[in-house]
């Protein structure tokens, strides 16, 4: 009843991509000062304040990191939503395929992965240049 379903695609897509998150998230978090946190309650703050004006910026470049190493594999990722989706949930990375291997529009397909590398480098130029201006607040 899940199986050949946009949730089956979903669900497939989160257990295949939810290390890459998790991993970079854990490394930003473990090296978060609890003194922080503890200064933040003592000054009155709740945990959700806390979490949200303290936690959550600090870790900012664990989250970015992350949502990179997600965004940029699960873009082209074109066998799970194939296998899990029955063939009837589309990505661009199965619009590709299917215009190489089974349309034989090579000029369309070529199209779609020019405008994929476009935007995987203006993600990547976005987390960069962020990077960056972190890097001089410090």
């Amino acid at each position: 009843f899940i199986l050949y379903s946009n949730y089956a695609v979903l669900l497939g897509m989160v257990y295949n991509y939810l290390p890459y998150m998790v991993l970079p998230v854990y490394a930003a978090l473990e090296k978060l000062d609890l003194r922080l946190i503890e200064a933040a309650a003592d000054l009155g703050a709740t945990p959700l304040q806390t979490f949200f004006k303290v936690t959550v910026p600090l870790s900012s470049r664990g989250l970015i990191a992350g949502s990179i190493m997600v965004f940029v594999p699960a873009l082209g990722d074109y066998v799970t939503p194939d296998l899990l989706g029955g063939g009837k949930t589309m990505f661009i990375g199965n619009l590709i395929q299917n215009q190489f291997l089974a349309v034989r529009d090579w000029a369309f397909g070529c199209a779609v992965s020019t405008l994929l590398i476009l935007i995987v480098g203006v993600a990547i130029w976005i987390y960069l240049k962020y990077g960056e201006q972190d890097t001089l607040k410090a």
